[in-house]
């Protein structure tokens, strides 16, 4: 279960491990989030981790899309709690503006990879391991990839993570301006106040519609946006209802932009529900 905010609930989690105890089993590791999907919610990492550590239970955290908070000058306090993960996956093609793809998973103890070593003789047999010689096999479970490592080198030798951190700051930023647009439209029903870069919301017209309508009129105005080759905006369902989702992840889109945009939309579900009024008719 998840509160207002879309996050874990500690309490349930709590009752959860303690109902594997009471039933002799051992929970594996408990995963939490930092960064939804959907509503970028970053889950109650310590008290996550505390349950962990009475438990004696691995703690995984998902920090695809809220690794930027790392290298953010006025929101890294979002992540406390996260340096008591043992281990930790990120996307930097997300938060730190990485082409696709580059991302990585982060271990307290690196001794924990052994577990996925394998030594084949035609690729790297043990002898090397012996004779220290390099081998690329063992240092991911994907034996040929690109060095999509060389991406972020290169940014942070460039931009440096103060850089990266600004930029995150600014389109956590633009996601705050842009709920304060919505919240103050009446057109408009947004679900949560971003903690990051995303804005979940939905078109809700004037005059009383079933659930049904505003969802037909949400859906029909995604794709005649997208077939107009205006903008693009994703999609996705809450409590069974369909809405729309800003992802803002470029720092050079504005206030103007999602305004314009929230325009568009409203034109084409208003076009649609006009339509479908005059067929009933």
């Amino acid at each position: 279960p998840v509160d207002r905010e879309r996050r874990m609930q500690n309490v349930a989690l709590a009752a959860a491990l303690e109902r594997c105890a009471a039933e002799g089993a051992v929970p594996m590791a408990v995963v939490a989030t930092a960064g939804t999907t959907d509503f970028g919610s970053i889950d109650p990492l310590p008290e996550i981790a505390a349950l962990c550590d009475r438990h004696a239970t691995w703690m995984h955290v998902d920090a695809a899309y809220g690794c930027g908070l790392l290298a953010s000058p006025t929101r890294r306090e979002l992540l406390d709690g996260i340096e008591r993960a043992d281990s930790v996956t990120v996307d930097y093609h997300k938060a730190f503006f990485q082409p696709v793809s580059s991302s990585a998973v982060l271990v307290r103890d690196r001794s924990t990879l052994r577990h996925a070593t394998y030594h084949a003789e035609y690729l790297n047999p043990e002898r090397t391991v012996r004779e220290r010689i390099p081998n690329q096999v063992d240092k991911s479970l994907q034996t040929t990839r690109r060095f999509d490592a060389l991406k972020l080198w290169m940014t942070l030798r460039t931009m440096g993570a103060d850089g990266v951190g600004q930029l995150f700051d600014e389109v956590c930023d633009l996601a705050a301006e842009g709920w304060r647009l919505l919240a103050a439209d009446p057109r408009y029903d947004v679900v949560v106040e971003p903690r990051l870069s995303t804005l979940v919301f939905r078109y809700v017209p004037d005059r009383v519609r079933t659930s049904a309508d505003v969802d037909r009129a949400n859906l029909y105005a995604r794709k005649a946006l997208f077939a107009s080759g205006e903008a693009v905006v994703a999609g996705t369902k809450v409590g069974g209802g369909q809405y729309l989702k800003f992802t803002l992840l470029n720092p050079e889109t504005t206030t103007a932009d999602i305004a314009a945009v929230l325009d568009l939309i409203a034109g084409h579900a208003e076009q649609y529900l006009g339509e479908s009024l005059d067929r009933a008719c």
